[in-house]
């Protein structure tokens, strides 16, 4: 079945995938979740590196928003995201003494975070099995057939989290995304090299173009 030869394949390449964000402690990344949103991991990597070093939770909460600007700056939409740390960086210590709850509404409510940062953060922390839909999951889902150009990324999810088994979900999560990262990529993937052809509605319609 195509989804057993998708595990199997995502498996032989990413034996150990995990999260490619850098994080310390469970506020940090949260926070580095909401600043990956369009922007790579290695990008934010650079720019947390710096925020955590100078400030915890608590001064998060307290220092000005330029500070946390001029910091951020180079992931882009900088002012709107270095609010939504100052925001995140205030309810959690009000509510939870600076600490990530397991607790998805609660989540979902604080500004910046939404469906996929929720997942992502659960599923690290937590161990809570959760299928994150960012735009490599997307990418290689409607390639692989999985899901369909014009399906929301909910729809998505929901989709994936249908066809494969709970237990992969959080794993799986992680081998798309760098499956599209490294391999499935926007533009000029490796299309020759991979052993997903015959699944890959992407790569037949090229085939046809070509011909």
């Amino acid at each position: 079945m195509k989804k057993d030869k998708i595990i199997v394949y995502l498996d032989q390449l990413y034996p150990n995938a995990e999260c490619e964000l850098i994080y310390h402690k469970d506020y940090e990344l949260l926070i580095a979740t909401v600043l990956s949103a369009q922007c790579t991991d290695k990008r934010v990597n650079m720019v947390t590196k710096e925020l955590f070093q100078k400030y915890d939770i608590t001064s998060l909460a307290e220092i000005s928003l330029k500070e946390i600007e001029k910091i951020i700056r180079p992931v882009g939409t900088y002012t709107k995201k270095a609010y939504y740390i100052q925001q995140i960086a205030k309810h959690l210590t009000q509510d939870y003494q600076g600490k990530v709850p397991n607790n998805r509404t609660y989540l979902e409510q604080l500004p910046g975070v939404g469906r996929k940062t929720c997942n992502v953060v659960l599923s690290n922390l937590y161990q809570v099995p959760a299928i994150a839909v960012d735009t490599h999951v997307r990418r290689v889902s409607i390639r692989l057939g999985l899901a369909r150009e014009q399906d929301s990324v909910l729809t998505i999810e929901k989709k994936l989290m249908k066809l494969f088994p709970k237990e992969k979900w959080s794993r799986l999560h992680h081998q798309m995304v760098l499956f599209g990262r490294y391999q499935c990529k926007s533009a000029s993937p490796f299309c020759s090299t991979c052993h997903l052809q015959e699944e890959c509605k992407y790569y037949k319609k090229k085939k046809i173009d070509k011909n």
